[in-house]
């Protein structure tokens, strides 16, 4: 028997192999262009999932419910020793009281009860402006009541009015006021991310232009107003009666009446410089001046100090 290969077969058998190869190389390359696809595919589903997390952990940082818990436990402590610093002051200056050591010893516990409310106070973790709010609101009451307590030895010497300069110079008593205005600002800001989280045309994290032009400030929506206040608050060394949404309601009024007009004022900054300078902003402006001005369709967060029952 002739053992050798045929040509035909060595043919066939070259044809087999070279047909075998491209099957091969063929399946591996539909493998590798299925696994691409299906990471694609996986990735793909992988981002939605994130994006859906980012947006649940959004919600979750900045819930009505926490803002309101914030106002009562945080917010509202450091208001109730502010008021009280704001009613001390006024005493000292019409001469209505004599002791002004104890008063300003009073005012020390005072801020030492409110500092020990704050600081029992839950914040959710990952709230970051609400735990960095209190932070600074906890460190605003901490500086006053060692501020107070350290100016009250000497409270009885010298005028009225030298002792306020003492007091208001003192640079604890100054940082106190910053960390406050400060910590308003983030408590501001987180309200601006809630609302951003409920409708997408509020920007969560605005920069407002310099200047801050009205018709710009017109376009804002009423917590970004709210917020740019705030932030315009936070550069003043001052314990304020009134709140960031008195000063926004009072810009705007001056803008609709035609006064700012009138007064050659084109700015947000010019028109608050203005209405601070004059003690025109007075505490419950937003209420008295809200409902004609603003539209019930604004989202605002259920706040003790944005309705007239608050």
């Amino acid at each position: 028997m002739d053992k050798g290969l045929k040509k035909s077969d060595l043919t066939f058998s070259l044809g087999f192999l070279f047909t075998l190869v491209v099957a091969v190389g063929a399946f591996f390359y539909g493998m590798k262009i299925g696994a691409e696809r299906t990471e694609r595919v996986y990735e793909a589903e992988r981002q939605a999932r994130m994006t859906a997390a980012a947006a649940e952990t959004a919600g979750e940082a900045y819930r009505q419910q926490d803002l309101v818990s914030f106002y009562h436990t945080v917010f509202l402590p450091y208001r109730e020793f502010a008021g009280e610093w704001l009613s001390v002051r006024h005493k000292l200056l019409t001469g209505a009281t004599g002791d002004r050591a104890a008063l300003l010893r009073e005012l020390s516990r005072t801020a030492g009860r409110k500092y020990d409310e704050a600081y029992m106070a839950a914040v959710p973790p990952v709230s970051p402006l609400l735990i960095e709010a209190r932070s600074h609101y906890l460190r605003s009451l901490r500086n006053f009541a060692d501020s107070l307590s350290r100016l009250a030895s000497g409270a009885n010497e010298g005028s009225v009015d030298e002792l306020l300069a003492r007091v208001e110079a003192d640079d604890a008593f100054r940082q106190a006021v910053r960390n406050a205005q400060q910590g308003q600002r983030g408590y501001y800001a987180a309200m601006v991310q809630w609302a951003a989280s409920l409708d997408p045309n509020i920007p969560g994290d605005y920069t407002p232009p310099d200047p801050l032009g009205f018709d710009e400030w017109n376009r804002l929506p009423l917590l970004v107003k709210f917020s740019v206040a705030a932030d315009y608050l936070s550069g003043r060394e001052a314990v304020d009666e009134f709140l960031p949404q008195d000063l926004a309601a009072k810009t705007d009024n001056l803008i609709r009446s035609g006064q700012a007009s009138r007064l050659n004022l084109s700015s947000f900054a010019e028109a608050a410089d203005l209405l601070i300078g004059t003690e025109a902003v007075r505490s419950g402006d937003y209420l008295q001046l809200g409902p004609q001005l603003y539209s019930a369709k604004e989202i605002l967060p259920q706040l003790p100090f944005f309705s007239s029952g608050g």
